[in-house]
């Protein structure tokens, strides 16, 4: 990790550029101390937008970021089509692009952020997904967006809940298996639910595997990450399920 983001370690074509935030090094304060990068959590809108700007600078970005009204939703946007106004924020999960200076944005705090690219370099994207869209199908759509075979792209997994304290109940553990593309997916859905010691109705999750398990069965063979647990360290990650009202890290993705 750098001082205030990290870098995705994986073997993308050296022109995808790709950066996390990490919590520290803003000017947010308490409870969104530092680095909050989102509008719509009541953290004062000068603090953010200083966030922001100096996101900018230090990745030295070449264009404002496309950031979502994110709704755990499906849906998709092409980056273009919104730009050059930054001051629309279109309600979406995802973003794509293959134009080059055109910057995808993610903003999570134990939902899942999940980088795309292509091995030649022409194409990128960017989509958020907490259990909801990750069952409804964000990543398969993500996929689906890209001019080439999906054995061709590559996904690294951002930091979100990890599995030891992910806890959801059967419900959730029952539409992952409706929703599965094929058999496969269904076994590894499985597998990727825990029982909770005590309880007849409680699992612990695994996002990291469950979303593996969806881009497998969408044709992805190149997947990287899901290292991270962003409930257990908040020293670098927000989480809503530890703090409630906090602030939120912002994975991006550009050519």
């Amino acid at each position: 990790m750098a001082e205030h983001f990290l870098s995705p370690d994986w073997p993308a074509p050296a022109e995808v550029k790709s950066a996390i935030t990490l919590r520290s090094g803003g000017c947010s304060r308490t409870p969104f101390d530092t680095n909050n990068l989102a509008m719509h959590v009541e953290d004062s809108e000068v603090d953010v937008q200083s966030n922001r700007n100096r996101l900018i600078e230090t990745l030295a970005l070449p264009a404002q970021p496309l950031w979502l009204d994110q709704c755990h939703g499906t849906a998709l946007v092409y980056v273009p089509e919104y730009l050059p106004a930054p001051q629309q924020t279109p309600t979406a999960d995802g973003s794509y692009t293959d134009k080059v200076n055109t910057v995808c944005a993610i903003l999570t705090a134990d939902c899942l952020p999940v980088l795309f690219c292509n091995q030649s370099g022409t194409q990128v994207a960017a989509a958020h997904a907490g259990w909801r869209g990750l069952c409804g199908g964000i990543l398969r759509n993500t996929v689906a967006t890209f001019k080439h075979s999906p054995r061709e792209v590559m996904a690294y997994l951002g930091p979100a809940i990890g599995p030891q304290v992910f806890e959801v109940g059967a419900e959730v553990l029952q539409a992952f298996l409706q929703n599965a593309q094929n058999e496969y997916q269904q076994q590894a859905v499985r597998a990727a639910f825990k029982p909770v010691a005590g309880s007849a109705d409680k699992y612990l999750a695994n996002l990291y595997d469950l979303a593996r398990a969806e881009l497998s069965a969408s044709g992805v063979t190149e997947i990287y990450g899901g290292n991270y647990c962003s409930y257990t360290d908040s020293d670098h990650f927000y989480s809503f399920r530890r703090e409630s009202k906090t602030g939120r890290n912002a994975s991006l993705i550009w050519l």
